[in-house]
């Protein structure tokens, strides 16, 4: 089969090298990729945006299979184009895409449906959104209604924060016009659970549970990025929580996209916060995670690429997910000053021994090359018999590959860890 990856990050170079697995996987192309995936697929300098150029790509090299990973193809629609230039697809359509397009669609759809999530107004007028504020319980979160590079929630500790937030969002368009409507919710308390799921739009089936760690620096601190570091299993998500997730959110979440004519079918995140009233959703991603990806599919036992067409053929009924034995962890190596200003170009050495434990986002070839061209730079993930294990070797990872100006957290996983102790 030939095969067109849609991306160019660390989640997809996870995708990719779990694909390869497959022996019907016999070309893929990325599109655009980036250099340090060029050992795993064919990078091509097509935008993910850029969907017609991706539909005559897939004609024109006769692609059998195309995987759609990040949120803004998806929202704008790429595999309805695809799909109706005849490449069958993995991915949801954008008329399901927007559970993550709109925060505002997504927070109503749970009302609707009696979802479990946190109370929430929503706004189109800052004036209003401020007077709202002056009376509002604090700390409350401040949410951009659309797509920001998974940066647009603020956690305002105080009442100040949040009216900042406002205004940096409705009159400073810090997110363009994905800012121009808010989501103003109540503040949850509880560890924070991660569930990547696949879904034919009739069964669901949940992949290994994962933390994710936000906050830029360690301690939790610091501003939020779109994740340093994660692990997997998370030992917050018993049985217990799994199943209560299952009865009262995963199946509730796509009988009601069912309902509303927007059948889902991809892979869809749960983004949930273990609350003392039980499991809440704090967000739904329509798509694989970063850096989730990095731990969870490293633990996934069953082929992925059989998954994947299961689930475009609707025959997800018909298989079962296996998970490894033990725990995986993954540490985001980033530039200095990412989420906000950072310089780009130094040196990237890995060793060969690591190579295959290395999941790449923000790097570019230059003559020859390894050089950093973005904030997270790149994933460093290992599995072990138990998180302590994984951390443990992950960061032992971490201490052999160098670039100028590298900055990494040294606490991922420390809740687990304080857990089991």
């Amino acid at each position: 089969m030939n095969i067109m990856v849609i991306g160019g990050g660390g989640r997809e170079h996870a995708v990719i090298r779990k694909i390869k697995e497959n022996p019907l996987a016999s070309k893929i192309y990325v599109l655009p990729g980036n250099g340090g995936m060029a050992q795993d697929a064919e990078c091509v300098n097509i935008s993910a945006t850029d969907i017609p150029s991706q539909v005559q790509f897939a004609l024109t090299h006769e692609i059998d299979f195309a995987v759609v990973t990040p949120d803004d193809p998806l929202v704008l629609g790429a595999v309805d184009a695809l799909e109706e230039a005849g490449i069958p697809c993995f991915g949801p359509r954008k008329n399901a895409a927007i559970i993550e397009g709109s925060k505002i669609f997504s927070k109503n759809l749970m009302k609707k449906y009696g979802i479990p999530t946190a109370a929430y107004e929503t706004f189109d007028d800052m004036q209003e959104a401020l007077r709202y504020l002056e009376t509002a319980p604090i700390p409350i979160v401040v949410k951009a209604d659309g797509l920001a590079l998974g940066k647009g929630v603020t956690v305002a500790a105080s009442r100040e924060e949040a009216m900042a937030a406002v205004r940096d969002a409705m009159e400073g368009k810090r997110f363009g016009e994905s800012g121009a409507r808010l989501v103003i919710e109540e503040f949850l308390e509880g560890p924070e659970i991660s569930v990547l799921s696949l879904t034919d739009g009739e069964t669901i089936l949940p992949l290994s549970s994962s933390m994710d760690h936000k906050a830029a620096w360690d301690g939790d601190k610091g501003p939020n990025t779109g994740g340093m570091g994660t692990i997997a299993p998370n030992p917050f998500y018993t049985k217990e929580v799994a199943e209560r997730c299952m009865q009262e959110i995963f199946l509730p979440t796509i009988r009601a996209m069912k309902e509303e004519g927007r059948p889902f079918q991809g892979c869809l995140y749960f983004g949930l916060m273990l609350t003392k009233d039980g499991p809440k959703v704090i967000e739904y991603n329509c798509r694989f995670g970063d850096p989730e990806t990095q731990v969870v599919l490293p633990l996934l036992k069953s082929d992925l690429l059989s998954l994947m067409l299961a689930v475009r053929a609707g025959r997800l009924k018909d298989y079962r997910v296996r998970n490894r034995e033990g725990a995986a962890a993954c540490v985001v190596m980033a530039s200095e000053g990412y989420p906000t200003a950072y310089k780009k170009g130094f040196e990237i050495t890995i060793p060969e021994a690591l190579r295959e434990d290395v999941y790449v986002a923000g790097a570019a070839l230059k003559d020859g090359k390894l050089v950093t061209n973005g904030g997270r730079v790149l994933g460093v993930t290992a599995r072990g018999q138990n998180i302590r294990e994984a951390l443990a070797k992950a960061y032992e990872k971490v201490e052999q590959i160098h670039f100028e100006n590298a900055f990494w957290r040294h606490d991922i996983g420390h809740r687990a860890l304080e857990l089991e102790e």
